[in-house]
Formats: structure tokens, C-alpha cells, sequence
């Protein structure tokens, strides 16, 4: 979370530059459906911002922070959720299907900026490592220690790519040994058939900043659960925490916001954020993250 901050900062990721970045987002013709569905997502993931920067004043750091790792996660899910309600009207009830849309149709675009365009195209382990090494760039920094700039944010970024990818993969190749190898007569992976079908399941599946924020929601919320409640020492390390996640957060719902607006148009967008900004009673304001158009 402390490498994304700071890559969120060195981007300078906020509202005005979100807005001059989705300029080139065409307008789109939506339903009333799909227009209702992006201003509620959007307008759940400012209350959880807005939750996030509350937890941050409370008297004792330790006691809120598993709440605030959920409470960052369903922030980042509710505003990709409102960005494919805007791109192509849909709303999926799940958070893998949540993350799979919003990888397949917002990848590679030039308007979603470093962190949130990390990413690689495959699960297959040899690609991955590929990926990975193109990516880094010749950045050679790990996630063994706190980073303490962009350049160092980028390699723990990768860091924690590529570990994500290799638990997603080992996940489903689990489930390919309970099910198709299983009927086979095959126990693992050491057979060229079984390493074939793998390779075909793995091939084509992407893992990119929605998965990774899905698995940081489980893998801090409960695997490394103790670690954040536990010891004398746990206190002064959060010091750093609440603001790295509503950096983080902040910084994504700004990107939701711009690309939003620009496909609802200038007149529903402009509307909806002064309602918001006349009628929402809470600690963030809509023009923290968005702009008017």
C-alpha cells in the first residue's frame, strides 16, 4: 500500500488531472438504468472514503485496521463498478466477474494511469516471468522492505504482481486437479497432458489492479490478521497506513469520476455533483475527487 501511495502521488492523480486525462472519452448513450447504477456505485465508493479518512481520527490506530482494509477494497470495487455501468451499462454480482470486466475493457487504455495499468496477460508461469521482466525494466527492488520512492514503488509493485499472479494460478490449478485431472487418473502436473491442460486454462487469463485488490483484501484482512493486532510495535507502524489507503483510494475514485462523467455527459454529470456537493453530509466532498465538466 505504501509502494501504490507513492505512485499515486508521483502521478499526480487527482481530479484535475483525471479530467484533462479522460478529455479523449467519448460520450456515451446509456440507459437510465446504467446512468442510476454508475451514481450509486460511484456515491457508495465516496462513503467509503470518506469511512477511510474517519478511521484515520480515531484515538488508537490498531483498532479499525482490518475494517480499513475492507472498507479501502469495497471503495476500489464500487468505483471499477461504476466505470463499467458507464462504459457498457452492465452490473456484475460478483467481485471475480467485477474484476474480469473492468481488466477486459479498461486495459491499455491511455487514460488509466501507473499503478492501476499494471498488469499481465497471462498466468501461464514462463509468461509471467516475462512479463514481469519487461515491466520492471531493469528495476531490480522487492516488497522485503518499505519502499522509499517512485522508483522503488514500481519494483514492490511488481513484486506483488507477479506473487499475485502465481497464487491466482495456483488456485485454479488446485481446482484442475479436484476436477479434470482427477477424472484422468492424474495426480499433478508432471505429465506433459496434464501441463497442456493447464497451460489452456491458464492461458488468456489477465491479473491485473482490480484482481490485486481483491487478493490484498484477503491476504491482509485475514492470513496476516495477527500481524495488525497484535504487539506493542503494530501501533507506530500504521502511522503511515490510513493516509497510504485513502491516497490510494482517493486517487482511483478520481479516476472512476473523470471517466464517468465524460460518458454521461456535461449536464447529468454537472448535475449529480452539485447535488452531492448541496446534499451529502460527509467528511469527503465531491470536488476531493471529482470535477465538474
Amino acid at each position: 500500500m505504501r509502494a501504490l501511495a507513492l505512485l499515486v502521488e508521483d502521478a499526480s492523480i487527482n481530479p484535475e488531472t483525471m479530467r484533462v486525462r479522460c478529455a479523449g472519452v467519448d460520450k456515451a448513450t446509456l440507459s437510465d438504468r446504467a446512468i442510476n447504477t454508475t451514481f450509486e456505485q460511484l456515491l457508495m465508493s465516496l462513503h467509503h472514503l470518506a469511512s477511510l479518512q474517519a478511521m484515520s481520527t480515531l484515538p488508537q490506530r490498531i483498532d479499525p485496521a482490518r475494517s480499513a482494509i475492507v472498507t479501502w477494497y469495497y471503495g476500489i470495487f464500487h468505483a471499477a463498478s461504476a466505470m463499467i455501468a458507464a462504459q457498457d451499462g452492465s452490473y456484475q454480482d460478483n467481485h471475480g466477474e467485477t474484476a474480469n470486466s473492468w481488466d477486459r475493457q479498461f486495459a491499455g487504455r491511455p487514460y488509466i494511469p501507473k499503478p492501476f495499468s499494471y498488469r499481465v496477460t497471462t498466468l501461464v508461469a514462463k509468461a509471467v516471468k516475462k512479463e514481469i521482466l519487461i515491466l520492471r525494466g531493469g528495476n531490480v527492488f522487492k516488497l522485503d522492505y518499505e519502499p522509499m520512492n517512485a522508483e522503488q514503488a514500481h519494483g514492490a509493485c511488481m513484486s506483488y504482481l507477479k506473487g499475485s499472479a502465481t497464487w491466482r494460478a495456483e488456485y485454479i490449478e488446485e481446482d484442475l486437479k479436484r476436477r479434470e485431472l482427477k477424472k484422468l487418473g492424474l495426480e499433478n502436473f508432471r505429465t506433459r497432458k496434464a501441463q497442456e491442460i493447464r497451460d489452456e486454462r491458464l492461458q488468456g487469463k489477465a491479473f491485473g489492479f482490480v484482481h490485486q485488490a481483491f487478493r490484498y483484501r484477503g491476504k491482509a484482512n485475514y492470513r496476516e490478521a495477527l500481524f495488525i493486532s497484535y504487539g506493542d510495535h503494530v501501533e507506530g507502524m500504521l502511522g503511515k497506513y490510513y493516509g497510504d489507503l485513502s491516497s490510494v483510494m482517493q486517487g482511483f475514485l478520481s479516476l472512476a469520476g473523470a471517466f464517468c462523467a465524460r460518458r454521461i455527459g456535461k449536464e447529468l454529470w454537472n448535475l449529480y455533483h452539485s447535488d452531492l456537493s448541496a446534499n451529502a453530509r460527509l467528511l469527503v466532498k465531491p470536488s476531493d475527487v471529482w470535477s465538474k465538466l
